[in-house]
């Protein structure tokens, strides 16, 4: 792992793979690539010098360039275009303090070089990534000396909670964050941000019943990874855990609706199993290798063994469609299942729900649409209220809602 600070190249010797944080804000301007023979770097014009780390990673084959927390006053179709070495790179908020860059490599390639320059305009600084095209197998032997521990980040911390308050825990998951976008649609319409402020509005909503204890993985545009949104999950104690997501077809402009998934080991379609194989990539695309330790793996058998769990996720899916079906445009098939990552917790009964297709332009009109978010949210709410009074019916217990 090459960390620059200043103009020097130096290994990085700290044991997180995290530059430190920046005193002030720094600004990243603009971006450009130049290609030299087997030479192609990156460069990055910013406000300031900043510290950063660069590691490479295979499968696919990418370099990480880690910084502090940076602002990217960057042009839209930044990153689109395949440019030497390079086939594409994405750019946003890795963790609070951390911002990340992930370039794409079209072929095989290392970091020759990572240093800060100091002759931009107006007293700019320059950070110039440096890559050199080789073989495979150098690329491999330069992978495996450099690799380094993807720092985990941590869902957003919610205050404590008394352990006299026996009101049903929520837990709310919107998808994607930082440097992971999800979906785009048409006027730079992107899926973090859309199912970031239904998540916020939908936890205000039940909040305001005085129901429940609603909790966020995120409430800010940052990257949580896969296995954090579970582990929140469950950490939690949650009764019900809701993923919200937007979709996407490329050529699909007819296809829209609104779609509840629940897990499964087996998808119930070739959508499904194509949406499930797109949200679990989420962690690769934010640079965080793939890696299911002995924990996720037994919780994986738990959940798929977990009959009682999957009861109350079926349950409740039928609720919201149920819900739904009179405020929202459901898809053709609005209850699918498919193999997601994010609702492996075996013992948190949880849904996955795509709003609907940032492709097509009549659901793209309803996701931007407060009256239509205002109308969907209160079907859902009626939807949690009604699956917790039956829920808790079933325990013995008083219903949480009239």
């Amino acid at each position: 792992m090459l960390s620059v600070a200043g103009s020097g190249i130096a290994w990085a010797q700290n044991g997180t793979g995290a530059p430190k944080q920046a005193a002030t804000s720094v600004v990243a301007a603009a971006v450009g690539v130049h290609v030299e023979g087997d030479r192609t770097q990156f460069r990055v014009t910013l406000s300031e010098p900043v510290e950063a780390l660069a590691h490479l990673m295979e499968g696919p084959d990418r370099v990480i360039v880690d910084l502090p927390e940076v602002a990217f006053h960057l042009a839209a179709e930044n990153g689109a275009k395949r440019e030497g070495v390079i086939a594409s790179y994405r750019y946003g908020l890795f963790a609070p303090g951390r911002s990340r860059v992930v370039i794409d490599l079209a072929q095989p390639a290392i970091v020759a070089d990572i240093r800060i320059q100091g002759d931009a305009p107006g007293g700019a600084s320059i950070l110039v990534v440096e890559l050199k095209r080789v073989e495979r197998d150098e690329f491999r032997r330069v992978q495996a000396a450099s690799i380094a521990t993807a720092a985990k980040t941590s869902p957003t911390r919610q205050s404590a909670v008394e352990k006299t308050d026996e009101r049903p825990i929520i837990v709310i998951d919107p998808g994607h964050g930082g440097i992971d976008p999800g979906a785009n649609g048409a006027n730079g319409i992107v899926e973090k941000e859309l199912v970031l402020v239904f998540a916020q509005q939908l936890k205000k909503k039940l909040d305001s019943s005085g129901y429940y204890r609603v909790l966020l993985t995120r409430d800010q545009d940052v990257f949580i990874s896969l296995g954090d949104r579970v582990r929140a999950a469950r950490s939690a104690k949650a009764d019900l855990f809701i993923s919200i997501h937007a979709d996407s077809i490329s050529g699909g402009q007819d296809v829209r609706g609104l779609t509840v998934y629940t897990g499964s080991e087996r998808a119930s379609d070739a959508d499904s199993a194509r949406l499930a194989d797109r949200e679990n990539k989420a962690d690769a695309a934010a640079g965080i290798e793939a890696n299911e330790g002995p924990d996720e793996i037994l919780d994986i058998l738990q959940e798929l063994t977990s009959r009682e769990t999957r009861s109350f996720s079926h349950r409740f899916a039928g609720r919201l469609v149920g819900e739904l079906d009179a405020v929202a445009q459901l898809n053709k098939n609005p209850r699918r299942e498919a193999g997601f990552k994010v609702l492996r917790a075996h013992d948190v009964p949880s849904v996955l729900l795509e709003l609907g297709y940032l492709s097509s332009r009549k659901d793209l009109d309803l996701l931007v649409s407060d009256e239509w978010r205002g109308k969907a949210i209160a079907s859902m709410a009626v939807a949690i209220d009604r699956f917790f009074a039956t829920r808790l019916a079933r325990q013995g217990a008083a219903a949480v809602s009239p």
